[in-house]
Parts: C-alpha cells; sequence; structure tokens
C-alpha cells in the first residue's frame, strides 16, 4: 500500500510518506521496548468504500505476563489468548462493558504481552473519522483507547485476534520514513490501572495535544516502602 510521496521527517502532525507494513520482528521485544517502537507507526483502517483511514500513535502502553495489572498476569484464559499469540495480533477486548480498547501482542508466542493504542492522530481519512466521532474534533478525535477505537470502527467481533501486520481483518500497522527522537518521548505511569500503579509504563510523543490526561485510579495501591 503506498502513501503520500511527502516526507515527514521528524513531524508526526504531517502528511504520512509512503508506507511499508510494520516489520513483525519490531514486535519480538519486551513490551515497554515495543511501546516506545510503536510510536509514530501508523494503524490503518480499511474502509467500506476501499479507503483508508490513516492515524498515527501518539500513545502507547506495555502490558507483561509478571506485571500484575496486565490481564494476562498468572493466567491464560480464552479472552487473553491473543496476547500469548504471534506478535502482531490484535487484543481487542470491552472496557467495563463499554468502551473497545485495541492491543497489539508483543514479545514471543506463549508469552502474555501487549501494547495499548491509547492515542493516535488523524492523517487521513478524516471525514471517516469525523462521522463516528461527530462532537469530537480535532486532537480529541483518537484520545483514548475506547475514542480511538470508535474513530477508527475497530471492535472485538472483527479484530480480536486478526493479524494486524498483514490486514486480514481490514486494520494494519504500517511504518513511513518519520523518525521520532529519544527527547520526543515521555514516559510516566498507567492511565486507571489500580495494581502497578506506579510502574511508568505508559509513553506519549511528548507534547501533542492528542495525548491523553493522567489519571490514577482511585482503587490504585500504595507502594510499599
Amino acid at each position: 500500500m503506498s502513501g503520500s510521496t511527502a516526507r515527514p521527517g521528524t513531524d508526526p502532525g504531517v502528511r504520512h510518506g509512503v508506507m511499508q507494513p510494520l516489520s513483525r520482528q519490531l514486535l519480538h521485544a519486551p513490551a515497554p521496548e515495543v511501546a516506545v517502537a510503536l510510536l509514530g507507526a501508523l494503524i490503518v483502517r480499511r474502509e467500506p468504500d476501499s479507503s483508508h483511514t490513516v492515524a498515527r500513535i501518539a500513545e502507547t502502553e506495555a502490558y507483561r505476563q509478571d506485571d500484575p495489572a496486565s490481564h494476562s498476569y498468572a493466567r491464560r484464559t480464552p479472552r487473553t489468548e491473543p496476547m500469548f499469540a504471534a506478535p502482531g495480533t490484535g487484543y481487542v477486548y470491552r472496557s467495563y462493558g463499554v468502551h473497545w480498547c485495541c492491543n497489539v501482542s508483543v514479545e514471543g508466542e506463549g508469552t502474555g504481552a501487549a501494547v495499548l493504542l491509547r492515542a493516535a492522530i488523524v492523517l487521513g481519512g478524516e471525514p471517516h473519522v469525523r462521522v463516528r466521532r461527530p462532537r469530537a474534533l480535532g486532537p480529541a478525535a483518537l484520545r483514548g483507547p475506547g475514542n480511538l477505537c470508535a474513530g477508527l470502527d475497530i471492535d472485538g467481533p472483527r479484530h480480536d485476534a486478526s493479524d494486524l501486520c498483514t490486514g486480514d481483518a481490514g486494520l494494519a500497522l504500517f511504518a513511513d520514513e518519520l523518525e521520532v527522537p529519544t527527547d520526543a518521548v515521555a514516559s510516566g505511569p498507567r492511565v486507571g490501572v489500580s495494581r502497578a500503579a506506579q510502574w511508568p509504563w505508559r509513553f506519549w510523543l511528548d507534547g501533542r495535544p492528542e495525548v491523553s490526561a493522567y489519571r490514577r485510579s482511585r482503587r490504585a495501591e500504595t507502594p510499599r516502602t
């Protein structure tokens, strides 16, 4: 799939450059490393009219099998099976019975690890996003994992356990020429988790208005001293 011939340089908010499928090898690394590597990558939705909506990932969270906040922690269930699948598998679940959340499985097959996509920058297909998120304009359109899924029309029945490297269900990860400098990445505690709440495993493109505000869970455990 080809995109604009414009070179994005180091500005994540401009049009995307020529797109190539994201290398699955990039996902064969510890979840926090992949969460950083996915910043600036592209999530692409094939629309029913055969056009494509393109968004640049601006915020992520890492989850691992040895992480008390992870769905895969100390157990493997039918619901979490995609987290244990080959890197690049989509893990799409319903949060609090309301919002869909899209994750990418990482590390290695048989290991329950994934990266949650928390926010993205719309680069192409904005009319489709506007129809699905009519009250959210500009940076708020794909801010937060539930809004990201709503804006890109991602759900469990179609995209859970799908291959996000091949796009077999109309949803895929791509890369272009964007280079994200190390000093452009910020990190901090994950949003709304009650366990391991202090772990700095949320990562984002610093200064981007699309990034969600930090909210600590009311049920968050206090770290022992």
